[in-house]
């Protein structure tokens, strides 16, 4: 006779894409960071943390699209319109972070935390992009195809 599944299996069920979505997104964060470091090596600052962004971007697109959003099947220029979507969603994100971070200081939420000036506001942000990549790829990006 089959057990019934417990209380933790039903929820890793039913919120199985956002579980996925915040694994993979901490194997990006740390991707990006690796990336970062290794890059530092050999050139500056800027270029390092550029080409860190893209190759956490590229990974993040292939694992949402794959394992988070169950998008296997499509046409290249399907998978190229997903590409393109996926970098321009995450720009915006992107530009939101670098704007929002400095509003929220200048309203203030500059507190410090652990000796990092504004925490509370760049943990703030970091929410919101979360949840707005999310939506992005969810809705707009990943959508699923209605039949």
């Amino acid at each position: 006779m089959d057990k019934p599944p417990g209380l933790i299996t039903k929820y890793i069920v039913k919120y199985k894409e956002q579980i996925l979505y915040l694994v993979f997104g901490f194997a990006t964060t740390l991707i990006n960071w690796v990336t970062y470091t290794v890059l530092l090596l050999v050139f500056t600052l800027t270029i390092s943390n550029a080409i860190a962004w893209f190759v956490a971007v590229i990974f993040a697109f292939i694992v949402n699209k794959i394992y988070v959003f169950e998008q296997k099947k499509s046409s290249v220029p399907g998978v190229i319109k997903e590409l393109l979507m996926f970098f321009l969603a995450r720009a915006a994100t992107g530009v939101f972070e670098i704007l929002g971070l400095p509003f929220l200081v200048h309203i203030g939420l500059d507190q410090e935390v652990f000796g990092i000036e504004g925490a509370v506001a760049k943990a703030i942000i970091s929410v919101i992009v979360i949840i707005a990549n999310y939506l992005f790829s969810k809705f707009i990006i990943f959508r699923k195809k209605k039949l």
